[in-house]
């Protein structure tokens, strides 16, 4: 039985990868502190699947704990970070201490305990100020946030362990993920968790600028898909690389929100009738991001089964269930 281990596998991210792992016969260790990631995320899973489920509470940023996790371990899927542009901007130092002194530990335990393969949540964010469109890998900018630069760094980091020490990595750069178990509360929450939330309690949402930034919004089944196919792809041109995780699509904040009002409406008519408004821009906040899949396509045969559209018509379901 292959065993795989998830740091911040009590996320938004890191339960739903738990979930579909142990779904799939595989044997899972989650690796947690809960400063973001919360219990009732795997709360289910450690009953249904107590003999293949097992929950390590620990840091990152503590080097026993993460010998401790790796323990056994053939796989690491490495989830746990500290995200948020604006939360890396209050807080630089803890930011940069989980970000990349936590991904260091991770990756010196991992190599330690003779890790297979070693994939990584990687950023969007890298981009920086790059204006080129769609983004492909090889051109980044300059970093805009702390942020943004830990997450630069890990990808660093990895390819050094990789020519250095000859592990195995794969690093996926996500856009905007979205879909079930987001948290929508909290100051740092997530556009579209957020905006279902203040539409469902008739509030209305606070768009940063003009709405015109767009994003390439990326529902949680396409990066389940992508983690699976860099955990097993046995192509050798596939592996020590950086990837685009993404649907490859380009959505305004404008748009977005007439895509929220119309499918919450078939719940609650009056939402269509929430007026949104407008604030300043957000300080490190990109402009536009559209991603090109070619890569990951090319190399793992990656095939996003879920639009924009698509996607949210099953989080806004999840939501209004689970919300209400």
């Amino acid at each position: 039985m292959i065993k795989v281990l998830v740091t911040g596998g009590a996320g938004f991210i890191g339960s739903n990868l738990c979930e579909f792992l142990l779904a799939h016969d595989y044997a899972v260790v989650c690796l947690d502190n809960f400063a973001t990631g919360k219990i009732e995320n795997i709360l289910s899973l450690l009953s249904q699947y107590p003999d293949r489920f097992k929950l390590i509470v620990g840091d990152i940023r503590e080097f026993s704990d993460c010998r401790k996790a790796v323990e056994g371990i053939d796989y690491v899927l490495h989830e746990a970070a500290l995200g948020s542009v604006p939360r890396s901007i209050k807080d630089p130092v803890t930011t940069n201490a989980v970000n990349i002194d936590g991904f260091v530990n991770m990756l010196v335990a991992s190599r330690d305990a003779g890790i297979k393969r070693f994939v990584f949540a990687a950023s969007s964010s890298t981009y920086g100020d790059s204006l080129l469109l769609p983004k492909v890998e090889d051109v980044i900018g300059k970093p805009l946030s702390p942020y943004a630069i830990t997450k630069y760094v890990d990808e660093l980091y990895a390819d050094v362990f990789a020519r250095t020490y000859g592990m195995e990595y794969i690093g996926l750069r996500y856009f905007n993920v979205f879909g079930r178990r987001q948290d929508p509360y909290g100051t740092y929450a997530a556009v579209i968790p957020l905006f279902v939330k203040q539409f469902m309690n008739h509030e209305s949402p606070v768009l940063n600028g003009d709405g015109e930034y767009s994003r390439d919004f990326t529902y949680i089944d396409n990066v389940i898909q992508m983690n699976m196919l860099a955990l097993l792809t046995s192509n050798p041109r596939a592996v020590n690389q950086i990837y685009n995780t993404a649907f490859g699509e380009q959505t305004t904040l404008n748009q977005l929100v007439e895509y929220l009002k119309e499918f919450l409406s078939e719940f609650d008519p009056t939402i269509a009738d929430i007026k949104v408004l407008h604030g300043p821009c957000r300080l490190g906040d990109i402009p536009h991001s559209l991603a090109s899949i070619d890569k990951a396509r090319d190399l793992l045969g990656y095939k996003p089964k879920f639009c924009l559209r698509d996607g949210l018509k099953e989080a806004i379901g999840w939501y209004w269930k689970n919300l209400k």
